[in-house]
């Protein structure tokens, strides 16, 4: 099967991501810019998606620590890590949460698995570059299926209680799932919806993919078609278990009112709802994802396909606090605030940029103020976040297939320049190419540092499903080039050592 094009698949955009097509002339105006460089820069012969893929294929064993491939049935749009449930001498247990995402001959599902997680510095060399991309990972294992009402966009966690997590479909409504109270369906076609555990309802239009969970209260915030952001807190509808004071958040037990004996699991239209604390009003045109501040449940920010980044706080109105035109050269597709640091967010657009800023000076006459643009994608920027594990380390997924990791802090130092290709964008420190097409979704994992999971919508390039990869780059990589250089010093004498002797 031929590869696609660098510019068709800029065209398609997503697969099924409902997103709106880029104006003509300007997918015209890229295409010229793209074949013009192409001329310049480049006469020699270009790599295909194949070619690409097994030059990294090769490269596996030098850059990964651990690297696991699961080849998926359906595409899946969203991946997220849960819970750690258990910690092993060379692996720990740990929940993931994917989508699959049918043509219709079976139902669309929400997908609990229990994952292996290997620790650092445990796989063989051999076994990380040992795997078959249309294999499944032994790693993975499917421990429960929920059968959606509709197409899984967009799953998040909630931060306070390691059972509940939300989902966004191809409708107006957020859905709150208990995973440890739902029945373990079975996929067959004909077989009834399961039915969430709480409906939040606001949205006047569908809301497919702008979902956030707060990290110091149980709120929930959601974008849609409708231009809105909506605000929700689950606190409104709570169980006295959630109020205990001697239960600590996350220790298990569900803060989601349970169902009384004999209700059904049928229709999704038939549980309970909660309506929001605040339907927020400011853009003009869809919002695509939205972010709370990591310090405060009443801070938060939504970008949009009117290029603008919007600030808000419940606290002072429904109105923009901070709104920041033409943060982007196109359509926003996702926002990150930086965890470490409350100044510092991430933005990524169709334009194949991503772009800090610091909110204490986001805007330069009315027109968005970046403090840097990250530029080395080749396509539209699908998903952006920031590292747990250091507080400049981000990472960018896009349609170009590739997930990018960034450092900041290596932005404009000389001993970058130095080491690194002039070509290489700056701050750019590491790149997964393993995935051969749109990379939709990726998690950094909380519970083992530098540790990701990401998932790519492959259909289009080699006629499967999708493809769910977990990895961890070599420490040699992100380690301070101080602690490498004693590290090879230590080795390097125990080698002279070791041949004295001989």
């Amino acid at each position: 099967m031929e590869s696609p094009q660098p510019q068709q698949q800029q065209q398609q955009g997503p697969k099924k991501r409902g997103r709106k097509p880029k104006p003509k002339e300007e997918k015209e105006q890229q295409q010229q810019q793209s074949a013009s460089k192409m001329k310049e820069g480049k006469k020699a012969h270009q790599p295909s998606v194949d070619e690409k893929y097994t030059q990294w294929k090769s490269l596996v064993p030098v850059l990964y620590d651990w690297l696991a491939n699961h080849n998926l049935v359906w595409p899946s749009l969203s991946c997220r890590w849960g819970p750690q449930l258990e910690q092993a001498t060379y692996k720990n247990r740990q929940r993931l949460y994917l989508s699959e995402q049918t043509d219709g001959s079976v139902p669309n599902t929400l997908v609990i698995a229990n994952c292996e997680v290997v620790k650092p510095r445990v796989a063989a060399a051999e076994h990380i570059s040992q795997f078959n991309e249309e294999a499944r990972s032994p790693f993975v294992k499917k421990y429960k299926t929920i059968i959606h009402p509709g197409e899984v966009n967009r799953i998040r966690e909630l931060p306070q209680s390691s059972r509940i997590v939300a989902t966004h479909t191809d409708s107006p409504d957020v859905l709150i799932w208990d995973v440890e109270a739902q029945p373990n369906r079975h996929a067959v076609l004909g077989a009834t919806h399961s039915r969430p555990d709480l409906i939040l309802t606001g949205h006047q239009d569908n809301a497919e993919f702008a979902l956030a969970m707060c990290p110091t209260e149980p709120y929930v915030l959601s974008g849609g078609k409708d231009k809105s952001v909506v605000l929700w807190s689950i606190q409104d509808h709570i169980t006295t278990m959630a109020t205990d004071p001697t239960k600590s958040p996350g220790s298990g037990g569900s803060i989601i009112k349970q169902n009384k004996p004999g209700e059904g699991n049928d229709k999704a239209a038939d549980g309970p709802s909660l309506g929001p604390r605040g339907v927020f009003c400011g853009h003009e045109d869809t919002v695509e994802d939205v972010t709370f501040c990591p310090s405060s449940a009443q801070e938060f920010c939504s970008v949009g396909d009117d290029s603008c980044l919007i600030l808000w706080d419940a606290r002072v109105g429904t109105g923009p606090t901070v709104k920041v035109e033409k943060a982007h050269n196109a359509d926003l597709h996702c926002v990150d605030w930086n965890p470490h640091d409350d100044n510092l967010i991430l933005t990524g657009s169709a334009d194949h940029t991503v772009r800090m800023f610091d909110r204490r000076n986001l805007t330069s006459n009315g027109i968005g103020s970046p403090i840097y643009k990250f530029e080395g994608h080749k396509a539209a920027v699908l998903c952006v976040q920031w590292s747990p594990d250091k507080s400049s380390v981000f990472g960018s997924s896009a349609e170009d297939g590739l997930l990018n990791i960034w450092d900041y802090d290596k932005v404009g130092k000389k001993v970058e320049r130095a080491s690194r290709s002039p070509s290489a964008p700056a701050g750019l420190f590491f790149q997964h190419a393993g995935h051969r097409d749109k990379v939709v979704d990726f998690h950094w994992n909380a519970s083992d540092p530098w540790t990701v999971v990401s998932v790519s919508d492959d259909c289009d390039t080699t006629g499967g499903g999708g493809t769910l990869q977990i990895w961890r780059m070599s420490d040699l990589i992100y380690r301070p080039e101080e602690e490498v250089l004693a590290e090879l010093e230590k080795f390097k004498s125990h080698v002279i050592s070791c041949a004295t002797k001989a």
